[in-house]
């Protein structure tokens, strides 16, 4: 699992690439810090290149939500393969995040 985070237009932008399983949660989780440390800006999650995810990669995107709106920002996945919209379905998630 491969994840980078960059400013683009005043968003942060962070780019999924692999699969977010158990195993690579915990690495993901701490690349996806300066997600959580940014008060204000909106974030994108791209997910051009996630091929697969986990409950736990679940867990880790309902973190980086739950934290961005207590701040006022908005998140949204960008590029949702279908294998990964469709557990994103099946789990409900589909109504609680914005798609780019």
């Amino acid at each position: 699992m491969k994840t980078s985070v960059q400013e683009i237009d005043g968003k942060l932008v962070a780019t999924l690439c692999g699969e977010l399983d158990t195993a690579a949660a915990q690495e993901t989780e701490v690349a996806l810090q300066p997600l959580l440390q940014s008060r204000g800006k909106d974030i994108v999650i791209d997910c051009t290149e996630l091929e697969y995810i986990a409950s736990s990669g679940l867990r880790l995107l309902l973190s980086v939500l739950k934290q961005a709106q207590s701040v006022g920002s908005h998140v949204s996945l960008k590029n949702v393969n279908e294998v990964v919209r469709d557990v994103l379905d099946l789990t409900g998630f589909v109504s609680i995040f914005i798609f780019e």
